[in-house]
């Protein structure tokens, strides 16, 4: 079967391998149909994703169909239509038994730390395979950074009266939007790229957008009446950003970084103190929030239009990823088919 192998950064290969034999006990045998690209596909790519080894086949966003099913499987069957969830526990530790099987110490992300999706067929535990009957593959292989929007929302605890800033408007910021929304909260997003403001513009009608620069501020106290945002979720992974939330937030405010950056973050004491602020990290998303994005799908409440920009074929992906870095495509998310 074909597999596509990132030998090393800035390095794809095709390749022919063997396809995987039965599905054992409690697995399923899956043919992919599509994969989004993420944040982290993009890294891995360039050489900066932290704890990242190479060679490595890529991909965790994915949209499949079942062709087998092992023993010791129910509810699945073949010709279902499916996604994953991609994180696995190697160790059931004390997290993973307090519910948090998004952040277990011995925790390993298909595609990531171990060999991924980007291959005709792979065998995955049938306990991390969601269903996805009736809705379109494309639309499938968006459920997983979704569902990391959904799980930053829950992390969150909002309330009606909340004043909400995303930073950042790429895939998981527009994700948080998209289920911030379902609250009935007013949001503001704030990125440094105005076509991606205009895309949160036009998607989400009410939603207000500033272009990153001067007098952030006192643009936040224009759209929020006075106010400053009560939650702010940064989706940057970008240090200055970040540090820079606590500036942003209203006294008594809740920031719940998102985005990762793989160093050391700096903020002034007093001012933490004195407005008393919750400071939160969301990573991944948990089995709850692949179900919720699923049915939000299914009943139209979460509108997924327009947000793939760019299409692109397994045969053609070691030409053409290199245009998914090139800011005038305006790339919002790319989907490889096989």
């Amino acid at each position: 079967m074909k597999a596509i192998i990132l030998q090393e950064p800035g390095k794809f290969e095709i390749v022919t391998k063997p396809a995987p034999a039965s599905p054992g006990p409690g697995e399923v045998l899956l043919k992919i149909r599509n994969i989004s690209i993420c944040g982290t596909d993009l890294h891995a790519f360039e050489g900066k994703q932290p704890f990242f080894t190479y060679p490595r086949i890529l991909g965790h966003e994915v949209a499949a169909q079942v062709v087998a099913v092992g023993e010791e499987v129910s509810g699945i069957q073949p010709g279902d239509s499916c996604t994953i969830e991609p994180y696995r526990n190697l160790v059931i530790d004390q997290a993973v038994l307090r519910g948090k099987t998004n952040c277990g110490s011995k925790l390993t992300v298909f595609g990531v730390h171990e060999d991924g999706a980007m291959q005709e067929y792979i065998i995955f535990p049938a306990s991390h395979v969601h269903l996805t009957n009736d809705l379109p593959a494309e639309q499938v292989s968006l459920v997983e950074p979704f569902a990391i929007g959904s799980h930053a929302v829950e992390r969150a605890e909002l309330k009606p009266n909340d004043t909400v800033l995303v930073i950042g408007a790429g895939p998981i910021g527009l994700g948080i939007i998209a289920l911030a929304r379902l609250h009935g909260v007013k949001i503001v997003v704030l990125d440094m790229v105005a076509s991606r403001l205009a895309f949160a513009g036009k998607k989400f009608p009410g939603v207000a957008t500033i272009l990153a620069g001067n007098e952030v501020i006192e643009q936040l106290e224009q759209v929020f009446n006075g106010d400053l945002p009560t939650v702010i979720f940064d989706a940057t992974g970008n240090k200055s950003s970040m540090q820079e939330s606590f500036n942003l937030i209203a006294a008594g405010g809740t920031i719940v970084f998102v985005g990762l950056f793989t160093g050391e973050i700096v903020f002034d004491d007093p001012n933490f103190h004195r407005k008393e602020i919750t400071l939160k990290a969301s990573r991944n998303a948990r089995a709850a929030d692949f179900r919720k994005v699923i049915n939000l799908m299914k009943s139209g409440l979460l509108d997924t239009e327009g947000f793939i920009t760019h299409r692109l074929q397994a045969d053609d992906l070691v030409r053409d990823f290199e245009k998914l870095f090139v800011k005038e495509e305006q790339v919002i998310k790319a989907v490889v088919s096989f």
